[in-house]
């Protein structure tokens, strides 16, 4: 479970562009339509977390903990994926453009 309130995590979503979380805990978090452009992700543990139609482009997933997200209509536009765990994460509609896939490869 996420180490943050719902309040902590809406202060959190409304600091200054681009955030700078890594390693954090924000497992089954709701994060529905977050605006997480740019935002430093790598290492953070976001298992079960409900991030449907999140904006994710040119953010830094490297090495997160994405099993079971939701992911659903999410803009992953130019983010970076690699070593990234999506197992099970639901993916309907996600965009990928540019986007580092955790194998490495980029997927337009």
């Amino acid at each position: 479970m996420a180490d943050y309130t719902r309040y902590e995590i809406y202060m959190l979503l409304n600091q200054v562009k681009p955030l700078w979380l890594t390693g954090i805990n924000l497992s089954q978090a709701f994060l529905v339509e977050a605006d997480l452009i740019g935002a430093n992700l790598s290492g953070a543990d976001l298992r079960y977390a409900d991030m449907t139609g999140a904006n994710l482009s040119w953010a830094n997933l490297s090495g997160a903990d994405l099993r079971w997200a939701r992911l659903t209509a999410a803009n992953l536009t130019g983010a970076r994926l690699t070593g990234a765990n999506l197992s099970g994460a639901e993916l309907s509609g996600t965009e990928f453009k540019n986007t580092v896939m955790p194998d490495g490869t980029e997927r337009s």
